[in-house]
């Protein structure tokens, strides 16, 4: 439990890193002249293709040397056209950013938020636009959806005892990526959400001293390999639909004399859990047979559960939080000794 604890203290201040970083005004701008910079390369691409699909559609006698002209011109219009709007956007953005900086609202060095809602402005009818771009100007959605990302560390407890002796314990990883929406539950409270999704986990587990699984009828017993084992790791893969109900506690956006809802812009604590099947089971050894490096992979259901369910819940701030989730079932079917799969880790909930 010592190195349990150890880990926690490095989690945490991985995560007080995270929140407490902000972006300075040349590292705001710098992003913003990216953005510019990858939309006129990736519009050009996309031209490049279209084009080319015209050329063959002219080498193979589809169409004439006239109306492939036409339709190029057309085509590079078109992108013209879409590659003005979304640069015209960043600029604005830009432009919003630099008057801050003008205005002496940002100093050298200061930090900044990251700001969604723009502003356009014009020196010759600034006013005229202003009101036009505010009145425009709405909250998000009530549904919105995020890409979960989440990683850390993987390990089983047997009667309420972590295993950290019998499996390694900064070896033993859990990875975890998805999709999941988010609904505001009342209309007129910002405070709870149902956050609910599909998602793919890898639950890893590294024995320690030399040991592997070994299958013996249905039990599924952990023993110590006659051959010295340079790796060996026991993987798991779940497809699992998570649910949880979030309590978010943004603060919320003001657009003139009207407030509106936001997520995911302070603290926030989601309960719930999750069910799904288990994919895949694989053991992975590697060892030196005559000096020849070998790995062996064995694939198969190890006697280890079809399905899985379990409890989870995160606290954090933004889009970053903490995450444990621990498997209400035991990972082998019908071992003797029942071992539950337990994670702990950092979560990115993407928007």
């Amino acid at each position: 439990m010592k190195n349990f604890t150890i880990y926690l203290v490095i989690l945490v201040f991985l995560f007080v890193s995270k929140v407490l970083g902000q972006e300075t005004f040349e590292s705001r701008a710098k992003k913003i002249a990216n953005k510019i910079e990858k939309i006129t390369k990736e519009e050009k691409e996309t031209l490049k293709v279209e084009v080319e699909a015209v050329n063959v559609q002219l080498s193979e006698g589809k169409i004439t040397r006239e109306q492939a002209d036409k339709r190029k011109k057309e085509l590079a219009e078109a992108r013209a056209v879409i590659i003005e709007e979304k640069v015209s956007l960043a600029q604005n953005e830009l432009n919003d950013l630099v008057q801050q900086k003008v205005d002496g609202k940002i100093k050298e060095g200061d930090s900044i938020k990251k700001h969604k809602l723009v502003i356009h402005w014009n020196d010759k009818d600034w006013s005229q636009k202003h009101k036009s771009d505010k009145d425009s100007i709405r909250g998000e959605k009530r549904t919105t959806s995020q890409f979960v990302f989440a990683l850390g560390l993987n390990n089983t407890m047997i009667d309420g005892d972590l295993q950290d002796s019998k499996y390694k314990f900064t070896g033993s990883h859990f990875y975890e990526w998805g999709l999941t929406y988010n609904s505001r539950l009342l209309k007129n409270n910002n405070l709870l959400h149902a956050k609910y999704g599909l998602s793919i986990m890898y639950n890893n587990i590294r024995p320690a001293h030399n040991r592997s699984f070994v299958v013996d009828g249905d039990q599924t017993d952990l023993v110590t390999n006659p051959i010295h084992l340079k790796e060996s790791r026991f993987r798991n893969v779940y497809l699992v639909a998570p649910v949880h109900l979030e309590f978010d506690f943004s603060k919320e956006g003001q657009n003139g004399d009207k407030k509106y809802f936001r997520t995911h812009k302070g603290f926030r604590m989601g309960f719930g859990g999750y069910a799904g099947i288990n994919v895949k089971s694989k053991q992975i050894l590697k060892f030196e047979d005559n000096d020849y490096k070998t790995t062996q992979k064995t694939k198969g259901d190890f006697n280890v559960n079809n399905f899985i369910y379990g409890l989870s819940t995160y606290i954090g701030y933004k889009e970053t939080s903490l995450y444990l989730k621990y498997d209400l079932n035991p990972l082998f079917q019908d071992n003797l000794i029942k071992e539950n799969n337990i994670s702990l880790g950092i979560r990115f909930d993407l928007n």
